[in-house]
């Protein structure tokens, strides 16, 4: 049964769910209209109208008036004799509106129409019915359109929330996936998208970055990340003021996430620097987003226009001897000092690899010492060229041609633009650098395969000690089993001979 006054329920609910009064006046009208057309017909002309004034919908049926044999659908059209019982004024192709009362409190005005018109709308028994079940169906599409309505509030607060850093608390887990309730909403942490280095329980905080917000059939998806790269600019936002004011700006991002990460920063005022603002007074801003992170290690480097500064800084700690820079394939060069090869390179090539994503280029990383075998082999086999002796090698190798690639990936012209070299020598060089790289990569192919047949024999090596291990304590545990067997042979006998010892003392002394 519905209220006698709805208008305190539609307010109380729309104060506490913040829906707009308007989308819940239009959902009861939605639900009495939906029942009233599955009772009284789809056919029919129907009309459902909220009346502030007494806190209810009001039902309407409309008919249209024709003549008396032209009737063709009776849930439509009325006979004009009929509609002048209603109204003696009528005219045929007037349409004539009836309120149908079917509410408790509206019974004696529906028993008088009863009384006045007769059932000429054939409503009366399905008007019954109707009162009955209305409530119930309008209550059904109207808790359907409030969740609706919800779903679009909690939608409409946070999509203009992507990118944005929010903070939640875990309550629950689905298949890997962490719940993270964020007070009106509820979001989810991909597994995809936790630090491998990071467990949750129900109740601990979460600080996440809004990587996507997406509307689905159960209502609007958050979409949270740990890893993604804009989360640490998002923190150190928070951490310095620099940054957020627009002073200091972050460049670029490169991150391994639960590991280390690289940010390259820079400032609009020469007289701020940029590293020192985000590192902060003995490294308290940079520690806070540090532990934010549960220790993910973040270097701050200073951002250039110029890609061969920049790359030197990307590539910090290490020192940089020389910077090569291909820009037809976005490739760098670095040439290190030996003793710092494995410091720019890092840890599983971490540190090269950071560098990389950070500049956007592709960096190759070699050491003096092999820079100096490659001139060295590659000297070798480019004197036979005619018109090329070793001044112009050494001068070649200074403007960076120093390896077979370097001499592949240049363009004929190019060397041909070099002060001494025809096109047919450029064109004779290419093809040594070729052969060169051939033999070098065979060189290495076989070297590989040595290393992968030693390291073969090495493990058959070890099975096979392991096996003798094996077979020598089957033989051990055997000679045990047999020590014991034969230990309790002898047992065995000695009881049985005291056993027969003493039935013969028994024995005499009985005679």
């Amino acid at each position: 049964m519905l209220a006698a006054n709805l208008n305190p329920i539609i307010d109380q609910v729309s104060k506490e769910k913040s829906i707009d009064r308007s989308i819940l006046v239009e959902a009861l009208e939605q639900g009495i209209l939906s029942a009233a057309k599955k009772i009284f017909g789809h056919g029919r002309e129907l009309e459902a109208k909220y009346n502030v004034e007494i806190g209810q919908v009001e039902l309407m049926l409309y008919m249209v008036v024709v003549d008396d044999g032209a009737i063709e659908n009776t849930e439509r059209e009325l006979g004009w004799s009929t509609a002048q019982i209603i109204d003696p004024d009528v005219q045929i192709g007037d349409e004539l509106g009836f309120q149908i009362f079917y509410l408790d409190r509206d019974r004696l005005s529906a028993e008088e129409e009863d009384r006045k018109y007769g059932d000429i709308l054939n409503i009366k028994t399905a008007r019954q019915q109707f009162g009955r079940i209305a409530a119930t169906t309008a209550k059904q599409v109207i808790t359907q359109r409030v969740r609706d309505a919800e779903r679009d509030v909690v939608f409409n607060e946070y999509k203009d929330r992507k990118g944005e850093l929010v903070t939640g608390i875990t309550r629950r887990f689905e298949r890997g996936n962490v719940i993270v309730d964020l007070g009106r909403a509820e979001a989810v942490l991909p597994m995809r998208e936790q630090m491998f280095r990071e467990s949750y329980r129900a109740g601990d905080r979460v600080q996440a970055y809004v990587k996507d917000i997406r509307r689905d059939a159960r209502g609007p998806q958050i979409v949270l990340s740990r890893t993604d790269p804009r989360l640490i600019e998002k923190l150190f936002e928070l951490e310095v003021p620099e940054i957020y004011e627009g002073i200091v700006k972050i460049m670029a991002v490169a991150r391994e996430p639960g590991e280390r990460a690289k940010i390259a920063v820079a400032s609009k005022d020469s007289d701020v620097d940029p590293v020192g603002a985000c590192v902060g007074m003995k490294g308290s801003r940079v520690q806070a987003v540090v532990q934010e992170l549960k220790g993910e290690k973040i270097d701050i480097v200073p951002w250039s226009p110029d890609i061969a500064k920049f790359v030197c800084n990307a590539i910090q700690p290490a020192e940089v001897s020389r910077v090569l820079i291909d820009e037809d394939n976005q490739t760098i060069e670095l040439i290190v000092p030996d003793d710092q090869l494995s410091l720019a390179i890092g840890r599983r090539g971490q540190n090269v690899r950071l560098a990389s994503k950070l500049v956007g280029w592709k960096i190759d990383m070699q050491s003096e010492g092999k820079i100096e075998e490659m001139k060295k082999m590659l000297g070798e086999a480019l004197i036979v060229v005619p018109g090329l002796d070793e001044s112009l090698i050494s001068y070649m190798f200074k403007l960076g041609y120093h390896s077979p690639d370097n001499l592949l990936n240049a363009h004929g012209e190019d060397l041909a633009g070099i002060p001494g070299i025809s096109d047919e020598m450029a064109m004779q060089i290419q093809q040594i650098a070729f052969e060169v790289k051939k033999q070098r990569d065979e060189d290495a192919r076989n070297a590989r395969e040595q290393a992968a047949q030693a390291a073969a024999i090495a493990a058959a090596a070890v099975e096979a000690t392991e096996a003798v291990d094996a077979a020598a304590e089957e033989v051990a545990a055997e000679i045990a089993s047999a020590e014991f067997a034969s230990a309790e042979l002898a047992s065995a006998e000695l009881a049985a001979a005291d056993a027969s010892g003493d039935e013969i003392a028994t024995a005499g002394a009985s005679a």
